[in-house]
């Protein structure tokens, strides 16, 4: 027990000492007893005691109480007090910690939730309790909770490990076991169904039998609970290290139907003779490559989603003698926009995924890969986007059983786009334009702007440097007092520069790729 005390931050064990020196019990309970006992740094610290609310208030006189359950934010800052006076600092004032708070803004602080021993009666809207009763009993507040391994407490300072429903043999044996009746767990509280695909995945824990079975007996309850709390459930395990398994999962026992019901639509939809897998699961492996190569979540969300209009865009051709998608790029990106939108999904989040999924056949249609064409994609989807664009192709390409070997067709494709986002290399990126050569010189429109704007452009590509405006006027002046035929000569000779600049950024470009 000491060396799991070890493991516990001073802060933490500090507040626990504080509220059993005010003469009550205090206890660590739920994930963060879970992860110490498996040996992970808790993401976040959770305490439970027989206090109620208004004595843990008294206790930590800064804290806040903002909820109907009882729950007790305690804040630990950060420095913000001063050791010798004990008063706030002057620009670390109460009100203003206080404001930073109730508004969510990152005080460098920690709050630590405490909340007292509880019971809950019915849960009419299949998520939280209609009533919340204090208790004095800490083995009736661990019979409420969802999970086993989540319904363990831990005094620190007594060495108590309090565990009626054995989920430290469930952590041993890596289960998930719902505390009691998982139909009754999954009936009052429909978002623990999705919260045990999610620690399913997180922890590469297998789901008990019994807690299958109650998630498929109350998986139609899922349609109750909002877009916004499954969003952030399904996040959690499209993050996850396996978030193939955990999609799997969610199909297997009946919710995958109330979240993303279209990426069903693919299974035993079969594709034509490039594809070895069908829709669903070639969808699946596209996200599992993202998910491999640590790629965020808009990728991870554009790979399942890539494909996901085939099935509404699926026609048999009796004159190739197979099946077509045509246009499934197109229907799906306005499909992956609804889908997002429907789950509450960030709006830049939606945009970024909406335009993965309509564009992603372009690196896979060999007629339209041309500069000119890849030119205009960088402009459709933009530059922060179109390198995300070629590792969807690379999910694409992985879900389809070839190869993670990068070939030559997608080397030559990433050296395209570096060809056509580069710099160019051309009068337009002079600090000067004709206009203004016309305002400091007087010339008239004609070929000689033309000469002198070249000319002007050699000497910048001698020195960049030079480009500047003061400059640049100065030279303008100078060059336009050559004859014309001298400014012809050196604005011919600042375009043949301008041509090898270019030749050589592209070989540059191409060396590095390994390709022609």
């Amino acid at each position: 027990m000491e060396q799991l005390k070890g493991k516990i931050p001073d802060h933490i064990l500090e507040t626990i000492e504080k509220i059993q020196k005010a003469g009550f019990e205090a206890y660590l309970v739920g994930g963060c007893v879970r992860d110490i006992l498996r040996d992970k740094a808790p993401k976040d610290w959770d305490v439970t005691t027989n206090a109620l609310p208004e004595q843990i208030l008294e206790i930590f006189p800064d804290s806040f109480y903002e909820n109907d359950y009882g729950t007790v934010g305690v804040i630990h800052r950060r420095n913000p007090v001063s050791r010798e006076t004990g008063d706030f600092s002057e620009d670390f004032s109460r009100e203003t910690f206080q404001k930073a708070v109730s508004h969510g803004t990152d005080v460098e602080n920690e709050i630590i939730e405490v909340t007292p021993y509880r019971t809950e009666t019915t849960y009419s809207n299949k998520r939280h309790p209609d009533e919340v009763h204090f208790s004095s009993n800490l083995e009736e507040d661990l019979a409420r909770r969802d999970f086993t391994v989540n319904a363990i407490a831990f005094d620190p300072f007594h060495g108590n490990m309090v565990d009626p429903y054995k989920g430290q043999k469930d952590i041993k044996d890596k289960t998930l076991r719902a505390v009691r009746d998982a139909k009754e767990r999954f009936d009052e509280d429909a978002l623990r169904m999705m919260r045990a695909i999610r620690l399913s995945t997180e922890l590469d824990f297998a789901i008990s039998t019994e807690t299958q079975e109650g998630v498929i007996h109350n998986a139609g309850h899922l349609a109750q609970i909002s877009h916004e709390r499954i969003r952030d459930e399904l996040v959690r395990i499209l993050m996850s290290e396996n978030p193939l398994g955990g999609i799997v999962m969610m199909h297997q026992l009946g919710l995958l139907k109330y979240v993303l019901p279209e990426v069903e639509e693919g299974i035993r939809v079969e594709q034509n003779g490039d594809h070895i897998y069908d829709v669903w699961e070639h969808n699946l492996r596209a996200m599992a490559h993202a998910a491999e190569r640590h790629w965020p979540l808009h990728i991870r969300l554009a790979a399942l989603l890539h494909d996901v209009a085939k099935p509404a865009t699926r026609r048999w051709s009796d004159e190739k003698k197979d099946w077509t998608f045509y246009g499934h790029d197109v229907v799906g990106g306005r499909m992956a926009k609804k889908i997002l939108e429907r789950l509450k999904f960030p709006k830049q989040i939606t945009e970024n995924v909406s335009k993965l999924v309509r564009y992603h056949m372009f690196f896979t249609d060999i007629d339209k890969i041309t500069l000119s064409a890849v030119r205009r994609l960088v402009q459709s989807v933009g530059k922060e986007n179109v390198w995300d664009l070629m590792k969807i192709r690379a999910c694409d390409r992985i879900g389809m059983g070839r190869p993670k070997e990068k070939p030559y067709r997608l080397r030559k494709y990433e050296s395209m786009i570096e060809e056509a986002m580069r710099a160019p290399v051309t009068v337009g990126m002079l600090k000067i334009d004709g206009k203004r050569v016309m305002e400091i010189t007087g010339e008239k429109p004609g070929p000689k702007i033309g000469f002198l704007l070249h000319a002007l452009l050699e000497d910048v590509l001698d020195d960049p440097e030079r480009n500047t405006e003061g400059y640049l006027n100065t030279r303008a002046m100078e060059l336009s007092k050559l004859p014309l035929e001298e400014l012809q000569k050196l604005g011919e000779k600042g375009k043949e520069k301008k041509e090898q600049e270019e030749q050589r950024e592209i070989e540059e470009i191409r060396k590095r790729y390994h390709v022609k």
